[in-house]
């Protein structure tokens, strides 16, 4: 990925999973209790606590309750947990913004009238911040978003409203209404002190969560501004989808890339192996598509699934495809295997093969082996860095290598090193430029010589672990795969790991530490199912060395012991998809990062600006 998106993707690790909500709730009531002791000073301890459960813990709850429910109502799609965790903040802000105005009146000479208009102030602000919050969510229009947003506002106002006693400014209201409404003397003492606390307060607390609305609004619609001309879509789409992937799972990012994506035709490759008396042992399976754009999201998982659809052990090699083609939704996935199966029903079996081969053009170097009239190459730039092979130069580079009579190739990038994020050039391999020219150079003297080259019979050994790795440490279920194939007494093995790219030089110390066959290749799946959080979560960066090494002869030796005779063909379909579509993924990324950029200076003028605002309506209001 280039760096722009990469910065994108590593904005996820500033995204969580929220916490079950009834944690969030409990949390919250700890906090409440143990304010309550440091804040009121009745006789009793547990005393103090439950006023701080009542006076401070209340609303939060009345938040964590409701909004998700009005916000479902109203069509949001706002859940517990996250309705839960947002109270909380909105609990701990208020709990800050009080916790400096007290100390600043007793360093100062303000009176408690200071903490009555900061806690407004902070009751107006957990308004703004769950207004910006379930908008971005649950995609709500302002007016609409703001009965949820309300609620713990509202609820933490209106006991304030009760246990202060701003009703004996009114003059309506009988013995009902103010045995309701009017409970000062049952108030704790430090409540019962803001005596300045008259409904005109109420009226300026009105006006100020009016006022941090508009500024919520301006915000989004400035934000907003670039996607909409560049991409035709809303930014908030974007974040509710971003956010709801990698905080609860869902796959609400799909709908944002379906109205950015395009149709288009790629093929897919099926290379199959089959016992002579029937059966198949290995498949290798390539749709040249790219397997992002993270996590299960598109066709994150494409790897997975493929291998999934095989009768043998499945083989999913990464394709010379970059980002613009990342399937838009999983159901794409469908179409691909669908595809794959035609293929796979029309193919023809010869039981010979060639000894593979390996060509070095400049900084490419390719590894191909002929299965009767086809073959399978694999091209790699290490130890130099790369990353994704674009589909133009994957398409120019097949039809180079059948040019030496080769009926069908399928080309897989190795993808096995680089340096992660760093640097200006990230080594993405473009038409026109020379690593692009070495690649087809190469392709072409492969097929000549895999053209030329005798066949005779063809085994094969596979083998298979799962690995004692999970995701977070680069490594995706299908762990690591191998095939060793023998043609006249020549062993040729292929790793394929399931991860995304390797560190850079691990790919030779693996090469040159394997000695049981004579030529081998490692590749990665390019699967994103590890780049969830992380952008960077390279093989070997997390994985101890020696162990994967270890690992990997051990699987070689016994893909050897597994060897036997096999037929082999190949045969191609081509599957029409959505995808993000020709420079869709950078535009997407550009324009993120600049929101981003330029988010946290716009937020901080709309916030200096409403804060102005706001103490000019305290200071009229004073007059």
């Amino acid at each position: 990925m280039t760096t722009n998106q990469g910065n994108l993707a590593n904005l996820s690790r500033f995204v969580f999973r929220a916490p079950s909500w009834y944690s969030s709730v409990g949390f919250a009531l700890l906090i409440a209790a143990v304010i309550g002791v440091a804040a009121f000073d009745s006789r009793y301890v547990f005393e103090d606590a439950w006023e701080g459960l009542f006076y401070i813990g209340l609303p939060t709850v009345a938040a964590s309750v409701f909004t998700p429910y009005v916000d479902r109502k109203l069509g949001g799609q706002l859940t517990r947990n996250q309705a839960s965790l947002l109270a909380l903040a909105c609990e701990l802000v208020t709990i800050a913004v009080l916790t400096v105005a007290a100390v600043v009146v007793v360093l100062t000479p303000l009176s408690q009238a200071f903490v009555v208009d900061a806690l407004l102030v902070a009751l107006a602000s957990i308004f703004a911040l769950r207004l910006f919050v379930i908008m971005a969510v649950s995609r709500q229009r302002l007016v609409v978003a703001s009965a949820a947003a309300s609620i713990q506002t509202v609820s933490a106002a209106l006991l304030l409203f009760v246990y202060s006693g701003a009703m004996r400014y009114l003059e309506w209201g009988g013995p009902v209404a103010r045995a309701f409404l009017f409970r000062a003397d049952e108030a704790p003492e430090r409540i019962a002190q803001m005596q300045y606390v008259d409904p005109g307060k109420f009226a300026i607390l009105a006006a100020l969560c009016l006022i941090y609305a508009v500024a919520v609004w301006l915000f989004l619609t400035v934000i907003d501004q670039p996607w909409q001309r560049s991409l035709g879509v809303s930014v908030l789409d974007f974040v509710r989808g971003f956010i709801g992937h990698v905080a609860e799972g869902s796959h609400e990012l799909e709908a944002f890339f379906e109205d950015i994506g395009e149709d288009a035709l790629v093929p897919v490759s099926v290379l199959s192996f089959r016992r002579p008396e029937g059966g198949e042992k290995g498949r290798f399976v390539l749709p040249m598509l790219h397997p992002g754009p993270m996590g299960e999201i598109g066709g994150g998982n494409l790897p997975r699934r493929i291998a999934e659809q095989a009768d043998g052990l499945a083989f999913p090699p990464h394709a010379t495809a970059g980002h613009d083609f990342n399937l838009v939704t999983e159901r794409e996935v469908d179409t691909v295997i669908d595809a794959a199966e035609t293929a796979y029903q029309r193919i023809e079996y010869d039981a010979t093969a060639t000894k593979s081969v390996r060509v070095t053009e400049g900084e490419a170097t390719l590894t191909g082996q002929a299965f009767g009239d086809s073959a399978f190459l694999a091209s790699t730039f290490s130890p130099q860095f790369a990353d994704d092979v674009e589909y133009a130069v994957g398409l120019s580079a097949v039809s180079e290598a059948r040019t030496g009579d080769l009926t069908d190739v399928m080309l897989a990038d190795a993808h096995n090193c680089n340096n992660g994020l760093e640097g200006e050039d990230l080594g993405h391999v473009v038409p026109g430029s020379k690593r692009s020219f070495d690649m087809i150079h190469g392709a072409s003297e492969v097929g000549q010589r895999l053209a030329a080259a005798s066949a005779g019979p063809l085994e094969l050994g596979v083998a298979w672990d799962e690995t004692p790795w999970d995701p977070e440490e680069g490594i995706g279920p299908l762990g690591i795969r191998v095939a060793v194939f023998q043609v006249d007494g020549q062993h040729t093995a292929y790793v394929f790991v399931d991860g995304n790219n390797m560190v850079p030089g691990l790919r030779e110390r693996i090469v040159s530490r394997i000695d049981a066959v004579d030529r081998l290749e490692v590749l990665t799946t390019d699967t994103h199912v590890v780049n969830t959080m992380e952008a960077e979560n390279q093989v070997g960066d997390a994985v101890p060395e020696a162990d994967l090494v270890a690992l990997i002869a051990d699987l070689v030796d016994r893909a050897k012991a597994d060897l036997e005779p096999v037929e082999a063909g190949m045969e191609t379909e081509t599957a029409e998809v959505t995808v993000f579509g020709n420079d869709r993924t950078e535009m997407l990324a550009s324009t993120a990062n600049a929101a981003v950029s330029m988010g946290a200076p716009l937020a901080g003028a709309i916030i200096t600006a409403a804060l102005a605002v706001s103490a000019l309506i305290f200071l009229v209001a004073s007059i």
